[in-house]
C-alpha cells in the first residue's frame, strides 16, 4: 500500500492504427508540460522517469513547434512512457500530515498500430503478447479513430470505421488464448475503453456528441462486436465500459509549413482521465452491482482509497486506506460514492480553494482534475458514460 513520499501509479493504454497520431499525442503531452508557461503556472511538474525518453519527446515537440516537422513515424515500436507528476512545493506545515501520496506516476502504454494490421510470427508475435500483458494494469484504454482517415472517407465513413474496429477486434482475438491462463477470464484488465478522435482539428465542427452520433450511425454493430470480445476477457463483464465514453484529441493545428501547438484540444485531459475517471466509474459500479470478491478487491483496492482519501480526506474515508477489503467496503456507503465520484462544481471549487489555502497540493491537484473533466464535458470535448 502506498506510503507517504511515494508515488501512486496509474496506467493508460493507447491503441491506434499506424499514422493515427500516437507519437504526436504523447510528444505534445510531455513537451507542453516542459515549457515555461506551464511550469510557472502549474502546481506540479511532469518528469520523464527515463531521461532519454523525455529528451526525445521534448525534441519531437520542439520540432513541431519551431520547425513544423512532425515526429518520424515509428513501426512496431511498443513503448511505455513513465511520467512522475511531482508537486512543485512541499506541503505547508499546517497541511494534513496524512496526505496519502505526494506524487502521481502515469505509465502511458503505446501499442503499435501495425500489430492490428499485419500477421505476425516468431519473436514479433511473442513481443506483441508480452506488450499486451504489460498494459493489463491500465484502468483506461483509448481507442483512436483517425480524423484524417474520416476525412478521406467523407460520405462513406462506415468503410473506414468497419475496417478499424474489425482490426481492433481481430487483433484482440488473436491474443486471447495467449493472454488468458487456462482460458480463465481476467480480474486485472482495462475496464474503461474510451473512443477518442485523434487529429480532431481536421473536423472543427465535430464535438463529442456529434462524434458519438456518427459512430452510432456508421459503426454501432462493429463496436458492439468489439465490446463482446473485450467482455469475454474479464470476470464480471458488467463492470466495464466499452465505446461509451468519447474524447476529442488534437495536439495542435496542422497546416502546410506551420504547426500551431497552442490550439490543442483534449491532450490536457489525459492525466484527469487516467486518475479521476476510474475513481468515479469504479465507485458507481460498486454502488450498483454485486462484484465478485477478487474483482471488487482489484477495482476498490488501495489505489481507489488513496485517491478518494486525497480528494475528500478523513471526513468520508476514516483511515486513508481502510484494509482489509471487508473493512474498506464498510466505508463504501452512498455518501462516499456520491462525494468521491460526482462532487458538484461548486463543492469542488470550494475543496480546491481550501486545499490551495492550506497548501495541500495533492487535494488541490485532484480536485482541479475533476473540475477539468467537468469543464471539458461542458465544452463537449468529452462525453462520459452515464453507466
Amino acid at each position: 500500500m502506498p506510503e507517504k513520499k511515494n508515488e501512486l501509479e496509474q496506467h493508460i493504454a493507447v491503441f491506434g492504427e499506424s499514422s493515427s497520431g500516437k507519437t504526436v499525442l504523447v510528444s505534445s503531452f510531455y513537451g507542453a508540460a516542459q515549457q515555461a508557461a506551464f511550469v510557472e503556472n502549474s502546481l506540479y511538474r511532469v518528469v520523464a522517469n527515463d531521461i532519454g525518453q523525455g529528451s526525445r519527446l521534448n525534441r519531437n515537440y520542439l520540432g513541431m513547434r519551431d520547425e513544423a516537422t512532425p515526429p518520424l513515424a515509428t513501426q512496431f515500436a511498443a513503448t511505455s512512457y513513465a511520467f512522475s507528476i511531482k508537486l512543485k512545493e512541499p506541503p505547508a506545515a499546517r497541511a494534513p500530515k496524512d496526505q496519502p501520496f505526494d506524487a502521481l506516476r502515469l505509465v502511458w502504454h503505446d501499442y503499435p498500430g501495425e500489430w492490428f494490421e499485419q500477421s505476425l510470427t516468431g519473436e514479433e508475435a511473442q513481443r506483441r503478447i508480452d506488450t499486451f500483458r504489460a498494459l493489463l494494469h491500465s484502468d483506461v484504454a483509448l481507442l483512436l479513430v483517425d480524423g484524417q482517415r474520416l476525412l478521406d472517407h467523407a460520405g462513406e465513413e462506415e468503410r473506414y470505421l468497419k475496417s478499424l474496429f474489425n482490426n481492433y477486434m481481430n487483433g484482440l482475438l488473436t491474443l486471447k488464448d495467449d493472454v488468458l491462463v487456462d482460458g480463465k477470464p481476467l480480474v486485472q484488465f482495462p475496464r474503461i475503453w474510451m473512443v477518442a478522435l485523434s487529429k480532431a482539428d481536421l473536423l472543427p465542427d465535430m464535438d463529442a456528441y456529434a462524434f458519438r452520433d456518427m459512430l452510432d450511425l456508421k459503426a454501432a454493430d462493429d463496436i458492439n462486436e468489439l465490446r463482446s470480445v473485450l467482455k469475454s476477457f474479464v470476470q464480471a463483464p458488467d463492470a466495464m465500459s466499452v465505446g461509451e465514453d468519447f474524447l476529442l484529441l488534437s495536439s495542435g493545428k496542422f497546416e502546410p509549413g506551420k504547426i500551431d501547438l497552442s490550439e490543442r484540444r483534449g491532450v490536457d485531459l489525459v492525466l484527469p482521465v487516467a486518475s479521476i475517471l476510474p475513481l468515479e466509474r469504479h465507485a458507481r459500479w460498486a454502488k450498483l452491482q454485486n462484484l465478485p470478491g477478487k474483482v471488487a478487491e482489484n477495482l476498490l483496492g488501495a489505489g481507489f482509497y488513496v485517491l478518494g482519501a486525497a480528494l475528500l480526506g478523513k471526513k468520508f474515508f476514516g483511515k486513508a486506506i481502510p484494509l482489509p477489503l471487508a473493512a474498506a467496503l464498510a466505508f463504501l456507503n452512498k455518501d462516499v460514492v456520491d462525494a468521491a465520484s460526482r462532487v458538484a462544481n461548486d463543492a469542488l471549487r470550494d475543496l480546491n480553494e481550501k486545499a490551495l489555502a492550506k497548501r495541500n497540493y495533492v487535494t488541490a491537484t485532484l480536485t482541479q482534475f475533476q473540475l477539468d473533466l467537468n469543464t471539458a464535458e461542458a465544452k463537449r470535448t468529452l462525453l462520459r458514460s452515464a453507466k
